[in-house]
């Protein structure tokens, strides 16, 4: 995990077997509910993958980026303007943006 007083960076939240080896959903959305309850946005950045945005409160946004790809430029735009128009909205707003491993995209 990668963190800023306003970005965090981390692996999938994950499920099932996967959760032993990677964040265990339920486990990240607990720390998000506690650290920044109700200030909080996901951004999962994987095309691969995604998950049941209730655990989140519905607050993600899923950008299809390619593993091992260079995002297209309307991606990037479309994720950088989002990531300006949430942190704007509030000093205690922050973001947890997510790949797969946490570190690829």
């Amino acid at each position: 995990v990668f963190s800023t007083d306003r970005i965090i960076a981390m692996s999938f939240p994950s499920s099932g077997k996967q959760s032993f080896y990677r964040n265990p959903i339920k486990e990240v959305a607990r720390f998000l509910d506690t650290k920044h309850p109700d200030h909080y946005k996901v951004y999962n950045l994987c095309s691969e993958k995604g998950y049941d945005p209730k655990y989140f409160h519905y607050r993600v946004e899923r950008i299809f980026i390619d593993d091992h790809n260079v995002p297209a430029l309307q991606d990037m735009l479309k994720f950088t303007g989002s990531v300006r128009e949430w942190m704007s909205q509030d000093e205690k707003n922050i973001i947890a943006i997510h790949c797969k491993g946490g570190k690829g995209r």
